[in-house]
């Protein structure tokens, strides 16, 4: 049912598991983060702010054609690449995706143990946010 997203878990773990250090997959998550697009002032509410963050997090959902299409803003770049990362797993994939398709890749690449506890809590809110935006547009449909 969920293979899509499986195959995108997969496409993040080869391309993390292609770098040799830590130091080389921090760069690679800054990088990631830099690459997300700016939300518009409109998006900049305080519904969006995702509770958990160390930084200031902004995390906007909306459902287009049956699926689920994320993005996100942070004012810290390690943040940000931390969402980019759940983003292009889980945009584009239809709710009941998101709330039964775990993220298992994230283990498999050491990005949770080196986290300092507040990142770490803040991966974990980003996501924990994606399943609740997805579980409110799965109810609308």
């Amino acid at each position: 049912m969920f293979e899509s997203c499986i195959q995108k878990q997969n496409q993040i773990r080869s391309l993390f598991n292609a770098l040799p250090s830590e130091d080389l997959k921090y760069q690679k998550i800054i990088e990631l983060g830099r690459e997300l697009t700016s939300l518009s002032l409109d998006d900049k509410i305080p519904e969006n702010i995702v509770k958990g963050c160390q930084s200031t997090m902004y995390l906007r959902s909306e459902l287009s054609n049956g699926v689920v299409i994320f993005d996100a803003e942070s004012d810290a770049l390690i943040s940000a690449g931390l969402a980019a990362i759940l983003i292009k797993v889980y945009s584009g994939e239809k709710p009941e995706t998101i709330l039964k398709c775990p993220p298992d890749f994230l283990e498999d690449l050491g990005i949770s143990a080196s986290l300092t506890p507040n990142r770490a809590n803040g991966l974990y809110s980003i996501h924990l946010r994606m399943k609740q935006d997805a579980l409110k547009l799965f109810m609308q449909t």
